[in-house]
């Protein structure tokens, strides 16, 4: 980055008179040459060039993971819930290659919902459930309700 700075000072400086001459000019080659534009020799311009297409690709390739493991998720969704599965989600799967997977900290919580959900089906669950609730609080209710009830059919006999 520093060269690319150094060589576009140069160049200005150069394009202002201050040096160089016609000679360095006719050297570089014309400006119809992208290398000798950048202030870069041949060679290093094709590596540069080279180097950025690989980040790109990498970039693609990250980007493309991403939207698959997304589409992964929201097709593991689809299936809990029941919902109608989504073509355009399994080709964002397919271009990924089909080998993706949920991000690990999601697979847990996906793992982690399945057995409680599981654990809340099973009849242990549903006995578990049964011990959670206060008893007390339900007869002392239902007494309440019984109450009320009585006092409200003895109002109701009394004023016949």
């Amino acid at each position: 980055m520093a060269f690319l700075m150094k060589s576009m000072i140069s160049n200005q400086v150069k394009n202002l008179g201050f040096g160089g001459g016609s000679e360095e000019n006719k050297e570089e080659g014309g400006a119809s040459d992208p290398a000798a534009a950048q202030g870069m020799t041949r060679e290093e311009y094709e590596e540069y060039q080279k180097q950025m297409i690989e980040e790109k690709m990498e970039r693609d390739a990250a980007f493309t993971q991403k939207k698959a493991e997304r589409a992964c998720l929201r097709v593991h969704l689809r299936e809990k819930y029941r919902l109608p599965k989504s073509e355009m989600d399994e080709n964002q799967i397919q271009m990924a290659g089909d080998d993706v997977d949920l991000p690990e900290d999601l697979r847990k919580m996906v793992n982690e919902d399945q057995e409680e959900e599981e654990d809340k089906d099973s009849i242990l669950g549903q006995i578990q459930n049964l011990q959670n609730m206060d008893l007390d609080t339900i007869k002392e209710k239902a007494q309440a309700t019984f109450t009320e009830i009585k006092q409200t059919a003895e109002q109701k006999c009394s004023m016949m």
